[in-house]
């Protein structure tokens, strides 16, 4: 069983498990994504209690159980003592989204303010400048993706992120977007008779 069905509640020969079966390279390409991303066997210079506080982070913004509680463990097992100031930064941070500005045109109606990204100086000390910085970068691709630019990565390497651990940190956010909403249709399918 891979994270998705354990999260899900999928047993092996349920219905679930067939429908997941229906697409075993996704199911497969999914854990591996899982695997690269959270515990790399060589974690270069993002670590994997990095990792794992940046999942529990964006599981804790999402605001799902049991993803969140499955990262928050997590963290607990390879970062243990970020759990408390990570639990704190989503107190803090957590906000409605996605949000933000579309290029000049008819879907500009739509635009809505972002909602900014700000720690208490204990937090963000705790953090420290590198996780801080990953933090901020998640809370943007988190709640207002639509206004990505390239100068959104100069804070990263400001704080010391390789652009090898900036591409690797932008996907383990993407990734996780995508986990969560697998996750989340997998719920609603297992409970529709």
């Amino acid at each position: 069983m891979d994270v998705i069905d354990t999260l899900v509640g999928v047993t092996p020969g349920s219905p679930l498990d067939a429908v997941r079966d229906g697409r075993k390279i996704a199911r497969t390409h999914a854990q591996k994504s899982y695997e690269v991303l959270l515990t790399p066997a060589e974690p270069g210079d993002f670590s994997i209690a990095e990792r794992f506080a940046v999942a529990a982070y964006v599981a804790g913004l999402h605001r799902v159980e049991p993803t969140a509680g499955y990262y928050r463990t997590g963290l607990l097992e390879h970062g243990g003592a970020l759990a408390e100031t990570v639990a704190k930064a989503i107190t803090e941070t957590a906000a409605e989204g996605p949000k933000g500005s579309f290029p000049a045109g008819p879907l500009s109606t739509e635009d809505t303010p972002a909602p900014a990204f700000a720690l208490s100086p204990a937090v963000a000390e705790a953090l420290g400048p590198k996780l801080l910085a990953a933090f901020a970068h998640t809370h943007y691709l988190v709640f207002h993706p639509r206004d990505a630019a390239p100068e959104r990565f100069a804070p990263l390497q400001d704080a010391g992120w390789t652009l090898d651990a900036i591409v690797s940190l932008s996907q383990l956010v993407s990734f996780l977007a995508f986990q969560i909403r697998v996750i989340a249709g997998l719920r609603v399918l297992a409970a529709t008779p």
